[in-house]
């Protein structure tokens, strides 16, 4: 019976000697099947990792957001039979990916699932945090509308204080700051939120405050990956 690896990727530039172990990269070695995200992103890893197969020889297969549910079922005859890669745009695949859906069709015909050692920019940053690591909800991204994403940040500034759980989420690097901007002026002047940019970057920040205090400055996170955590 084959084997789904999820495989790790780097979630800065140039860090693979750094958060990719021999055994990972060995594993990765021994496949020439994988379902990415994006096949270009896909080949550019492979073969900085050098590959010894030529990348000509490889199956790719893409799973992204414009993958639509009644397609799922077709990716099942290219990981019955043999053992296959899943690849993530950056860091864990299934976290914040639609990595999950060929996972669960793993589970339901009997083929391993073996996840790899690597980065996840997400418990990086509630390790990172001082917020607390025993009760945590990551809830991906908010809501686009501003209405409803104001309703949403109150809503888990609630749920934190309630049951004392840190609240994490991200957004697309360009809406950073207006997501940014409806957290200061929509939770409480005293809820605790951490700002962990760039994690493992050349430019990597991470600090938690108080909202008041962020309030005096503001980090500029246009366009960079950032991952937010709140505690009330």
């Amino acid at each position: 019976m084959s084997v789904l690896y999820l495989v790790p990727t780097p979630i800065s530039e140039n860090t693979i000697s750094k958060v990719l172990t021999q055994h990972v990269i060995s594993v990765i070695h021994s496949l020439t099947q994988f379902i990415v995200e994006d096949i270009r992103t896909a080949r550019r890893f492979i073969s900085q990792i050098k590959h010894p197969v030529p990348i000509n020889q490889f199956q790719f297969r893409e799973l992204n957001e414009h993958t639509q549910e009644k397609e799922i079922v077709n990716f099942l005859p290219f990981i019955l039979n043999n053992d296959t890669g899943i690849i993530s745009e950056a860091g864990l695949p299934c976290l914040a990916d639609p990595g999950a859906k060929i996972v669960n069709l793993a589970h339901a015909n009997g083929i391993s699932v073996v996840p790899l050692i690597g980065p996840s920019s997400i418990f990086l940053a509630l390790i990172a945090s001082g917020l607390n690591g025993q009760s945590f909800s990551f809830v991906g991204y908010l809501p686009v509308k501003r209405a409803e994403r104001q309703a949403r940040l109150k809503k888990l500034e609630r749920c934190s204080a309630i049951v004392k759980q840190t609240q994490i989420f991200i957004e697309t690097p360009y809406r950073n700051m207006q997501l940014l901007d409806d957290i200061l002026n929509y939770c409480r002047p005293e809820t605790l939120l951490t700002i962990a940019a760039d994690i493992m970057g050349s430019n990597e920040f991470i600090l938690t405050q108080s909202i008041r205090k962020w309030k005096d400055k503001l980090p500029d996170l246009q366009k960079i990956p950032t991952v937010f955590l709140l505690q009330a």
